[in-house]
């Protein structure tokens, strides 16, 4: 199969791009900067320019798009151009080439409207209630690509939680320069269940739904681990792996979610991510895990990484580190 995966750089679609590769697939990696994925052919290319030429689409049995712009820092046009109309104009592109297959990144995020989460598959997206400008325009292209799903076209939004693994910079590398910097704190003691997925698995469920032309048509399925921990137990294994001392300070959930707030505030000019936000708060504050029975069921997939495998892994990438 020839599969088309935009932003494939970072570490999900770096993943991604190797397993499709050790399966013998064909791989178009479209992107703004090089990755040299060995094997890939790379398109340079900016998805927000609406000039875009969209010919490296011709002959592609399926798209898996993950390129977006993440976290907080930016204007609502900047989320908007790339998660929304980049994500709009390729799926009119899509249809044109004769795609059969469309597959969505999408997030937890965009049902997430403040209130724990336990056990829940993927409800519909809100992007009138969720907050900030990520969550809402994830969740305004994750309703237009499942309503593109047709009979010429399949359609299906992964919603991986918290993905993590060996040369992750986001998560793990925000987690241990904390940790190192003496600024990772617990959140209400640390006590909120939540779910997370190692690279591994969120890869192959993204692998799987690119080979299974009408798996899972028109529907977005919640991918994670499927093993709920604690905030404070997922913290103190990632610092142990990474050979620094775990957080033993905790603030209550009400004054860092007031502190959240305000930092939100007085960092509105500023072009690096804040130190904390209330949606940072929400997520270690609140319980997370949710229901992949259906995943499992429809794109006849499950972990094969579990999180203690995942910790030793991690421990071993830390250990090899010069």
């Amino acid at each position: 199969m020839k599969i088309v995966i935009t932003g494939g750089r970072g570490l999900l679609g770096s993943t991604i791009v190797r397993q499709l590769l050790s399966r013998g697939h064909d791989c178009v990696v479209v992107q703004r900067t090089p990755s040299e994925i060995l094997g890939a052919h790379e398109i340079l290319q900016d998805l927000t320019d609406s000039e875009c030429n969209y010919s490296w689409l011709a002959g592609a049995d399926a798209v898996i798009h993950l390129a977006a712009k993440v976290g907080i820092v930016g204007t609502q046009e900047q989320f908007y151009a790339a998660n929304v109309g980049a994500t709009s104009r390729l799926l009119t592109a899509v249809r044109e080439q004769g795609v059969p297959r469309f597959v969505f990144a999408s997030s937890p995020s965009v049902a997430h409207v403040g209130s724990s989460l336990m056990g829940v598959g993927a409800s519909i997206a809100k992007p009138d209630q969720v907050r900030g400008w990520y969550s809402k325009t994830k969740a305004i292209a994750e309703l237009e690509v499942l309503a593109a799903n047709s009979a010429e076209l399949s359609t299906i939004a992964l919603r991986p939680h918290l993905v993590w693994g060996p040369g992750d910079t986001q998560l793990i590398g925000r987690i241990v320069q904390r940790a190192q910097a003496g600024r990772l704190f617990l959140i209400g003691g640390g006590f909120s269940l939540i779910d997370t997925t190692y690279v591994t698995n969120a890869a192959e469920a993204f692998v799987l739904a690119a080979e299974s032309p009408q798996a899972g048509s028109g529907t977005a399925l919640m991918v994670s681990n499927g093993e709920p921990r604690m905030v404070r137990e997922l913290l103190e294994r990632i610092c142990m792996a990474a050979g620094v001392a775990p957080p033993t300070r905790s603030v209550s959930f009400h004054a860092a979610l007031a502190a959240g707030y305000c930092v939100e505030k007085v960092w509105v000019s500023r072009e690096s991510e804040p130190p904390l936000t209330s949606f940072l708060v929400e997520q270690l504050g609140t319980a997370h895990w949710f229901d992949i029975s259906q995943t499992r069921e429809l794109l006849n997939w499950s972990p094969s990484v579990s999180l203690e495998q995942g910790f030793m892994e991690l421990a071993r990438a830390f250990a090899n580190q010069p």
